[in-house]
């Protein structure tokens, strides 16, 4: 089976805090809110997703990605996560790809932001630069920068061209 996305691909993120993870991605990130809504529990069982209600924030990028941040009524438990990000299985961290990251590493460091990587932004091979910071609750974000974006994603200049 071949997946035919319709629109750009959503990622899921479960909060214990909607309030603060919704401030940081906005006021910190530059996320745009798209919408808050609440779902009552009996319709959050039929998903799957909780036995009981949770409320969800959509976030839009400049790019059109989005992020949802879910809080479910009965608070989730705490992810057991370890020093390095590469510590524990499963969804590890986000991605961003970015132009001016060293501008935006400063925008963020002078809203409070510390960063893993040191020094952030580095250059992990020729042309590829990133740096790695955490949300509120722990979850791991990655700003990457490629010096030539074309050579990392040639299928997006040629889908552009169509």
């Amino acid at each position: 089976m071949t997946l035919h996305m319709t629109v750009p691909m959503e990622v899921g993120i479960c909060c214990a805090n909607l309030d603060a993870l919704l401030a940081f991605y906005t006021e910190v990130v530059g996320l745009k809110l798209v919408n808050r809504v609440s779902v009552p529990a009996d319709k959050a069982q039929a998903t799957g997703l909780t036995r009981h209600g949770y409320d969800v924030a959509r976030l839009q990028t400049s790019y059109g990605e989005r992020i949802k941040l879910l809080q479910p009524s009965v608070p989730p438990e705490a992810a057991a996560r370890g020093t390095a990000i590469l510590d524990r299985q499963g969804a590890t961290y986000l991605t961003f790809i970015v132009r001016d990251l060293p501008g935006a590493v400063r925008e963020l460091q002078a809203k409070g932001v510390v960063f893993d990587s040191a020094p952030a932004p580095m250059e992990v091979r020729p042309g590829t630069w990133l740096a790695f910071f955490r949300d509120p609750e722990g979850n791991v974000l990655e700003l990457v920068e490629y010096d030539d974006p074309a050579t990392y994603r040639p299928d997006l200049n040629s889908a552009a061209a169509k």
